[in-house]
């Protein structure tokens, strides 16, 4: 199917899409409309109240009943700039018999890499020995780091990005562990040991790393019962989906020395409140959610989506595998 006059627009939750993606769109007939970052809901419904785009590349905020209801009946797609598919409401997206994809895998190797450059600075205490040497002092036979090979890194979730930490990791010498309720049963498909029970990984993790989806069976799957089974100066890595943790019993775990450090890219509601104490708190390296902005994982990120509207709106399955997530209806009627 070829765009029509009324549907040929594709509203882009955000400042900007990269260039490639929307060449890839505009060379199918497209036009790439932008929210600008985080718009409410009331300023989204607007929007596609204006445009009635027939596709919504999904990028900040969150795409509503509200507002797939605002932008009908142009809207068929949604398609979301990343992995997580928690800012869209899907069940109603099913209902309304929209599709839904994501850019699975496009982003992994990026958000490996971060959550490894959170963690080894961790374990080695570098924040501490900085904030040392930015206030004068010389702690060459003061204080001792401790050696990265050998120390126990557990896994929650082993995807693509999962599954890469655990490579990265084994090259270090790490032990990994993996909980992964979804993996088929038997081994690891990558380094590491399988460990079937949560809490039993949580006892044995020096290092906690998270790469989970959202879900309501993850929703607050780290909270104060989890922190208590962590051996006493474990680290956290969190480069998943906020509201994964919670966040008030981790300030907690941290402020009792129960965790050691934190090192977040994702929290509960973004973008994190100024005030908040993760912000400022001298145990936690916070980074802006952007694991995956780099060169390559946005590119992949934003044309993945693309490729996704432009084969939905052509009768044709999202060419990048696990990209769909609900719908069908449109694939039918295109």
């Amino acid at each position: 199917m070829r765009p029509t006059d009324q549907a040929r627009d594709v509203l882009v939750t955000g400042a900007a899409l990269a260039p490639a993606a929307t060449a890839l769109l505009g060379e199918a007939g497209y036009v790439v409309r932008c929210t600008g970052n985080y718009p409410s809901e009331a300023e989204l419904i607007r929007q596609v109240r204006e445009y009635r785009p027939v596709a919504i590349l999904h990028r900040h905020g969150a795409v509503t009943e509200a507002v797939m209801l605002a932008a009908a009946p142009a809207l068929r797609v949604i398609a979301r700039h990343g992995a997580g598919i928690d800012g869209i409401d899907v069940a109603a997206a099913s209902r309304h018999g929209l599709t839904v994809t994501r850019a699975a895998g496009a982003n992994s190797r990026s958000v490996a890499e971060h959550a490894m450059a959170l963690m080894l600075p961790l374990l080695k205490d570098l924040p501490s020995v900085v904030e040392g040497m930015q206030a004068g002092r010389w702690e060459k036979t003061s204080r001792m780091t401790r050696d990265i090979e050998g120390v126990t890194l557990g896994i929650v979730g082993y995807g693509a990005i999962g599954s890469k930490v655990a490579r990265f990791a084994d090259a270090f010498g790490m032990r990994v562990l993996a909980h992964d309720p979804y993996l088929p049963a038997g081994g690891l498909p990558g380094p590491g040991e399988r460990v079937p029970d949560l809490p039993a990984l949580l006892r044995r993790a020096e290092v906690l790393s998270l790469h989970c989806p959202l879900s309501a069976e993850t929703r607050g799957l780290i909270g104060e019962a989890a922190f208590a089974l962590l051996p006493e100066g474990a680290i956290l890595v969190h480069t998943a989906r906020g509201g994964i943790v919670e966040e008030a019993a981790l300030v907690a775990a941290l402020d009792s020395g129960r965790l050691r450090w934190a090192g977040l890219d994702v929290f509960a509601a973004e973008p994190l409140d100024p005030e908040s104490p993760l912000r400022r708190h001298p145990r936690v390296v916070a980074t802006p959610h952007l694991a995956a902005n780099t060169p390559r994982g946005a590119l992949g990120m934003a044309c993945g989506a693309a490729e996704s509207i432009v084969a939905v709106l052509a009768g044709r399955a999202p060419a990048l595998p696990g990209a769909l997530v609900t719908g069908g209806e449109a694939l039918a009627a295109a």
